[in-house]
């Protein structure tokens, strides 16, 4: 965690201190630490669970985010494309761009504990998010905030809760609950990364699914830094 926090600090130059506590500010301030606005490079990494490691490269930048994984030594490629409180997610298909269907975003990708919705982080542009409160996690001041399922909307969350670092506006950890108020998922910052001068971004994440209450599952989720390889722009 003193790692982590050091880390940390080269968010300073990117995301300003969130003094305020407005959850809109505050959520603005936790997307732009996770979708490396000024990075021209995509990120490579794995999705490791058990033995299945799936290999995925990521490329986010402003309202555009694409994604794609390694399925049966096959590349799948997504694109979401994100305008005030719409979100949209499509899927490349021998080079045409289709509408990805909804009730699809809940599965799991590979047989990991990632989910397409999950990936995309889509919950993190849910409107009307609203301040619980301040909490540490580990060692660290964070705020609490809680975004609630829009109508109409697709996806297994009807509330998440995301914590973010009060000084330096990074998520820090993710839980999503169903309907009946159970725990679905967990995400747990482990480690950061710098990637360009003065623009950092995650590393390495856990990710947990929940059933009764219990954990059922974990997926470990590893970026590497951005390489000649890596995605290099919107297709």
């Amino acid at each position: 965690m003193k790692r982590l926090l050091t880390l940390l600090c080269g968010l300073v130059a990117l995301t300003s201190s969130v003094s305020a506590q407005d959850p809109d500010t505050i959520m603005e301030r936790a997307r732009i630490s996770a979708t490396l606005t000024k990075l021209d490079d995509g990120l490579t990494g794995n999705l490791t669970a058990g033995r299945n490691k799936v290999p995925i490269q990521i490329y986010l930048k402003g309202e555009n985010i694409q994604f794609q994984f390694s399925e049966n030594g096959k590349w799948r490629i997504f694109h979401m494309r994100l305008s005030d409180n719409k979100y949209d997610l499509f899927e490349i298909i021998n080079g045409k761009t289709v509408n990805f269907p909804r009730n699809k975003l809940t599965e799991r990708i590979a047989g990991t504990d990632l989910t397409y919705e999950d990936l995309a982080l889509r919950f993190f542009y849910w409107p009307n998010p609203k301040l619980e409160g301040e909490e540490r996690v580990g060692t660290e001041e964070c705020y609490k905030i809680r975004l609630s399922k829009p109508a109409g909307d697709a996806g297994n969350y009807y509330a998440v809760y995301v914590w973010v670092h009060k000084k330096f506006g990074a998520f820090m950890k993710i839980e999503g609950y169903g309907k009946n108020g159970e725990k679905l998922k967990e995400f747990q910052v482990e480690d950061v990364m710098k990637v360009a001068d003065n623009v950092w971004t995650l590393r390495k994440m856990q990710v947990a699914t929940y059933q009764g209450g219990r954990r059922q599952s974990i997926t470990d989720m590893k970026l590497d830094k951005p390489s000649a390889s890596a995605l290099k722009g919107l297709r």
